[in-house]
């Protein structure tokens, strides 16, 4: 008989499993990797969106620079009317004038033309510039795929942190209400006192509200996470992972950390901004040197009386023309802008000393940081152990008669704290070691 109900269970368990209720939600259900959610957050979110297009519309200023020394080419017409035509008047000679008249009534002149500059200087430098402009939003666009980066994964650790913390209190919640349920039936037997069936309660009421924030945390951590992946908050979360699973490799990634401040955004982005600074100046210089430009015309003109519409006679004409420009006196408008531009350029040798004393100043504090959660990790990990172990003997020991009910509840209570705490210095360790990966500007931040 027990065979049968064995093998009856284990048909019904099949039969649940490949349920349409149960593939939905095992299909509707995310479970995703920190690494997961940050590739999925780096393909949707519309910040990410954002940045990337302002790279693109900012490589159409250079292509703006490239079309002014194209050449330009437009067409032109013009018609005119004489109301009245001209007079003229010539000596005849004997003292009087004669009048003549000059013009005719309609004028149609049409045709093409055609400039480019030949010598431009500051359009030429200005090609430069305008590549640093798109460099310093390539590295704006990173730097908010970087903060992406460091947002999804703190929030996955969020998530993380509250699921453990959650089970640790079911944990200790089941461990007291067996204990209340043990009071309870004792006391029907007479072994033990309604006090005792109280306090016993009144342990597992007090947990309640604890265990309803903590399951509110949990619906929190998965909107934030949700919200920064692009993904409907409706949709179910699950981790793949849970703190305990990062503590294998937390010695490894710890030895290994590079703080060489190389991808440093904000230090990048001061070097492009001096780069930027330094070819404006260059700029500003070839404000004083010429520019020739050339120009071509081809037009038609047509003149005649009477009618606008009839008695057409059209001519040609072409002309082609060099225009050179020097600048003499602007009134010291150049010679001030020159040196705005270097002063501008030599404060940021300035700033970038100081951006870099204290970015090492942070990596330091980081170091320290993850250092101390290492060494914190460790120390709750012992804790761990020995809480165990002291309310397994307590247990014991209450069974027997030996300990009351509030050292075994104490007991208890040390065993959730020391847990606890084993977990928030996971939690801060991957925190800290996402802030320096943000400082450092190491993280992958390409979509796969």
């Amino acid at each position: 008989m027990d065979m049968k109900k064995f093998h009856l269970m284990i048909v019904l368990a099949a039969f649940a499993m490949a349920s349409p209720l149960a593939k939905a939600q095992t299909a509707d259900t995310l479970r995703l990797s920190a690494d997961d959610c940050v590739r999925i957050a780096l393909s949707t979110n519309p910040t990410i969106k954002v940045a990337d297009m302002e790279v693109t519309r900012v490589s159409y200023g250079k292509n703006l620079t490239v079309a002014q020394l194209l050449p330009q080419v437009s067409f032109s017409g013009q018609y005119s009317r004489a109301l009245a035509l001209q007079t003229m008047y010539m000596d005849a000679g004997d003292g009087t004038a004669r009048a003549i008249k000059m013009g005719r009534d309609n004028a149609y002149s049409v045709g093409f033309s055609a400039q480019v500059p030949l010598i431009a200087p500051q359009l030429w430098k200005s090609l430069k510039l305008n590549d640093i402009e798109i460099a310093q939003n390539v590295e704006s666009a990173r730097a908010s795929r970087l903060q992406m980066v460091n947002n999804v994964q703190n929030a996955y650790y969020a998530l993380l942190l509250a699921l453990d913390s959650h089970q640790v209190l079911i944990k200790n919640y089941e461990t007291a209400k067996f204990n209340a349920d043990i009071y309870k039936k004792k006391f029907e037997t007479g072994t033990a006192s309604e006090y005792d069936v109280l306090r016993s309660s009144v342990q597992v009421k007090n947990l309640e509200p604890s265990l309803i924030e903590a399951e509110n945390t949990i619906r929190r951590a998965q909107l934030q996470l949700l919200l920064l992946m692009g993904i409907d908050i409706t949709t179910p979360l699950k981790p793949t992972a849970t703190l305990a699973d990062y503590k294998a490799q937390m010695y490894d990634r710890t030895l290994s950390i590079d703080t060489s401040l190389d991808n440093n955004t904000s230090l990048r982005a001061l070097d492009l901004q001096t780069d930027y600074l330094k070819r404006a100046l260059e700029v500003q210089k070839m404000s004083w040197y010429p520019t020739l430009s050339g120009s071509i015309n081809y037009m038609w003109h047509s003149m005649s009386m009477g009618s606008p519409l009839k008695n057409f006679k059209w001519t040609t004409a072409s002309t082609a023309a060099l225009s050179l420009s020097l600048p003499i006196f602007q009134g010291g408008t150049r010679y001030y802008k020159q040196r705005q531009a270097e002063v501008a350029y030599k404060e940021m040798t300035w700033q970038r000393d100081n951006l870099v004393r204290s970015l090492n100043v942070q990596v330091k504090t980081q170091m320290d940081n993850i250092q101390k959660n290492v060494k914190q990790i460790s120390t709750n990990e012992a804790g761990v152990e020995q809480a165990r172990k002291a309310n397994q003997i307590m247990e014991k020991s209450f069974q027997i008669g030996a300990a009351s009910y509030l050292d075994l509840r104490d007991s208890e209570v040390a065993l959730l704290e020391s847990e606890l705490s084993y977990y928030q210095s996971i939690y801060n360790y991957l925190v800290a070691e996402s802030e320096l990966q943000l400082l450092l500007g190491t993280a992958n931040v390409a979509a796969e």
